[in-house]
């Protein structure tokens, strides 16, 4: 089944991220889905997501939990991390990831990795 733009999910618990990440997404040809928290993607589901970025410092289920739990479940889904605290200096949570971006991050290194995360 070949789907005509990549699915990324962006979860973050701050809407102007989300919607920041969601037109740059979008501009760069690939379909957005924007979620607030863990919780609403996990309702959603994984299935047909090419990619997911994810904040670390969320309430509830943080990142880094998301990103265990993806990797059960979805071990091939790419997942990047986005953080706005210092939480990215500890490297072996940062383990089992795709990428790892401090906000403010470059818009153009975050899609070059998507790039490169994607099966070819």
């Amino acid at each position: 089944m070949s789907k005509e733009r990549p699915v990324v999910a962006v979860v973050d618990d701050d809407p102007r991220i989300l919607e920041s990440l969601e037109n740059l997404l979008e501009s760069a040809g690939y379909m957005a889905c924007s979620f607030s928290s863990a919780r609403l993607l996990l309702v959603n589901g994984l299935a047909g997501l090419d990619v997911l970025i994810t904040d670390i410092g969320m309430p509830g289920m943080d990142g880094f939990q998301l990103r265990d739990f993806v990797n059960k479940e979805r071990p091939d889904l790419p997942v990047f991390l986005i953080t706005g605290r210092h939480e990215i200096a500890d490297q072996d949570r940062a383990q089992g990831v795709s990428g790892c971006f401090r906000k403010p991050f470059d818009s153009q290194a975050l899609l070059a990795a998507i790039c490169d995360a994607l099966p070819k």
